[in-house]
């Protein structure tokens, strides 16, 4: 078997005949230029076009992957790839590759990732649309810096390197453009020490493959997959907030907001914002609690002290307490209700504020027996007896 190289490149391939020989000549010029062992690996995704010639005959690793998609290439390019280092590009000419010797020279320095910043480095005119410049990319880079507390500038930048060790720790599996956003997590969970490489970015040759709006999408719903705080946390209280303190407002009695009176059929409204706010916080909980247990997510300081403060046991006397006061309220109205011999009843407010009481006790004590069911430790030999 031949030496190992210290460096792999990878590029997908999906119909560039127009500049992956060019891409391929300048990877070639820079290992000669700069001394370094490497090869040049392609993942041809299905091109109907010459790539796939034009990679054989550059004499370069030319690799086929049938199943579709940015993140399903480079998953096979990484496997199939023997460098020390992998550094990542597209091969449509946008990135300079005569910038791998920096993204080379951080990965020996000691770091395990590095990105590159299409915004710190030179942007060349034409090479991206104002909409993903000023709107798309910031957005998204925005989302990711907020729900996982990174501080990357060019979250989707394209051109990125990382060690083997590093590849192998990340666990890499999504197939799709939401790849690059998966990458900046898993190394942020795994604590991995990432670099910020400023970088020149050229206009494309040939035709985008990108769309836009569905690409946007899926990095959106991969980052609220794993981040249960910003998708069930923040709207389940806000939603728990508002409707609890309207139905507890409206209990004394109507009022005007906005010029506009408010009474019975808000506070309803008000009652079932509650206690639908309330499910989404219990589905928060069941699944940031199932991420951790797989190694999706990674434990924090507030999960360590809800994990030591949290026993079934308190759990059910929590939602036993809040079920027995809306019972007992209940059990008043309908004993008022019998001493006036099943007359008019005008205890309407009470009615709903009990009702809540009860739904959400209930829950409370449910989610109870189901989160901790979710934290009960596997052992090996387990049987049902």
């Amino acid at each position: 078997m031949s030496k190992e190289p210290e460096v792999s490149v990878v590029m997908p391939c999906l119909n560039e005949e127009e500049a992956l020989g060019l891409c391929i000549r300048k990877i070639k010029k820079v290992f000669e230029r700069e001394g370094i062992d490497g090869e040049i690996v392609v993942v041809d995704n299905g091109s109907t076009d010459r790539s796939l010639e034009i990679a054989k005959s550059e004499g370069v690793v030319s690799l086929i992957q049938h199943k579709r998609g940015y993140g399903a290439a480079y998953l096979k390019g990484f496997k199939e790839s023997r460098g020390k280092y992998i550094i990542m590009a597209d091969s449509d000419n946008s990135y300079d590759f005569y910038d791998i010797p920096k993204f080379l020279k951080a990965l020996r320095d000691g770091y395990d990732m590095t990105m590159g910043s299409r915004f710190k480095g030179h942007m060349k005119k034409g090479a991206m649309s104002w909409s993903h410049r000023y709107i798309g990319n910031p957005i998204l880079s925005g989302m990711c810096r907020l729900f996982f507390g990174t501080r990357l500038s060019d979250i989707h930048c394209g051109m990125r390197g990382l060690s083997r060790q590093a590849y192998k720790k990340m666990k890499l599996k999504t197939p799709g453009m939401e790849f690059a956003t998966e990458m900046v997590f898993s190394a942020l969970m795994r604590n991995l020490k990432i670099g910020e490489i400023p970088i020149d970015y050229h206009p494309r040759k040939g035709e985008s493959k990108l769309n836009p709006v569905y690409d946007a999408w899926r990095h959106v719903r991969f980052m609220l997959f794993y981040c249960p705080l910003w998708l069930y946390f923040i709207p389940g209280a806000m939603g728990l907030g508002i409707g609890t303190a309207v139905s507890v407002l409206l209990l004394k009695g109507p009022f005007l907001f906005l010029g506009r009176p408010w009474d019975i059929h808000v506070m309803v409204f008000a009652s079932m914002l509650s206690i639908l706010s309330y499910q989404v916080i219990n589905l928060g909980v069941y699944a940031h609690t199932f991420g951790i247990r797989h190694g999706l997510l990674r434990y924090d300081r507030i999960t360590l002290f809800c994990q030591r403060m949290f026993t079934l046991e308190k759990g059910l006397l929590l939602g036993g307490i809040i079920f027995l006061v809306g019972f007992i309220m209940i059990i008043a109205i309908v004993a008022e209700w019998f001493v006036k011999d099943f007359g008019s009843l005008y205890r309407m407010r009470e009615s709903i504020l009990s009702m809540t009481m009860i739904v959400i006790g209930l829950q409370t004590i449910f989610s109870s027996f189901f989160i901790s069911l979710l934290f009960v430790e596997k052992t090996e030999n387990a049987s049902i007896e």
